[in-house]
C-alpha cells in the first residue's frame, strides 16, 4: 500500500499561499483609500506653501529694507516723471526705493522740510508707499484712469494714498499699503527711509472720511 504524500503537500502549500495573499490584500489600500490620501497630500502642500508665503512676506515686511534712498527734489521728480501727473497726486513708482511716491495735498504744490518716520506724511506733503500689497506680496499699479493703487493678483484696491477701500467689492487685503518713512532736507530733497517701514491701519468703507474716491467708476477694469 502507497502512502504519497505528494498532494497533500501540494494542497498545503496552495492553502497557505492564498491566505497569505487575501491577508496582503487586506493590509493594502484601496483605490479609495489612496485618493483620498492623494487629496489629503495635496491640501497640505497648498496649506504649507501659503502660510510659507504669507510668514515670508510678513518678514521681509516686518523688517522693513535695506536703507537711506535719496528721491531728489520735487521738480527732479516731476521731471523724471514727465508723463504721469504726479503734480495733481497720481502715485509714481520710484523702483530705488520700492516704493510708490505720491503727493498728499496737490494743492499745496511740493513738499516740505520735515521728517516724519512714521510714513504718514501729512506735514511734509508726501508719502511713501511700500510696493508691496498687503494681501500676500503682489506689487500693485496705479491706474490714470481713477488715480487708485490695484493690485492684479486679487484685485484689492487702494485710494491714490494707499488706504485700502473696505468690501468684498474691492478685494481681499486686509489693512492699507505699508509706509516708509521720509525725510526733506533743507535743499527740499526727499530721502525715504526703509529701515522704517510702518504697517497701515484697517479699511476704510467707501463714501467715509479717509478714502478719496476714484475719479470714474471701474477705471482699469
Amino acid at each position: 500500500m502507497s502512502n504519497d504524500p505528494g498532494p497533500v503537500a501540494s494542497s498545503t502549500i496552495t492553502s497557505a499561499a492564498l491566505r497569505s495573499q487575501r491577508a496582503a490584500v487586506g493590509q493594502g489600500f484601496s483605490r479609495r483609500t489612496l485618493l483620498r490620501r492623494a487629496l489629503g497630500a495635496a491640501v497640505a502642500l497648498w496649506a504649507v506653501e501659503a502660510v510659507a508665503g504669507t510668514v515670508g512676506f510678513a518678514w521681509s515686511a516686518g523688517k522693513g529694507g535695506g536703507g537711506v534712498v535719496r528721491i531728489g527734489t520735487f521738480h527732479e521728480f516731476l521731471a523724471a516723471n514727465a508723463s504721469l501727473p504726479v503734480d495733481e497726486g497720481f502715485p509714481a513708482y520710484a523702483a530705488e526705493a520700492k516704493a510708490f511716491i505720491v503727493v498728499i495735498d496737490p494743492e499745496r504744490v511740493g513738499w516740505f522740510e520735515g521728517e516724519d518716520p512714521t510714513g504718514d506724511g501729512a506735514a511734509l506733503n508726501v508719502r511713501a508707499l511700500y510696493q508691496r500689497c498687503p494681501h500676500l506680496g503682489c506689487k500693485p499699479n496705479p491706474c490714470l484712469e481713477d488715480f487708485w493703487i490695484h493690485c492684479p493678483c486679487h484685485q484689492s484696491r487702494y485710494d491714490r494714498l494707499g488706504t485700502k477701500v473696505d468690501g468684498v467689492r474691492y478685494g481681499p487685503a486686509a489693512r492699507s499699503m505699508d509706509r516708509f518713512g521720509t525725510r526733506i532736507d533743507k535743499d527740499g530733497v526727499l530721502f525715504v527711509d526703509q529701515t522704517k517701514l510702518t504697517l497701515s491701519p484697517l479699511p476704510v468703507a467707501l463714501g467715509m472720511p479717509g478714502v478719496i474716491p476714484p475719479l470714474v467708476e471701474n477705471g482699469c477694469t
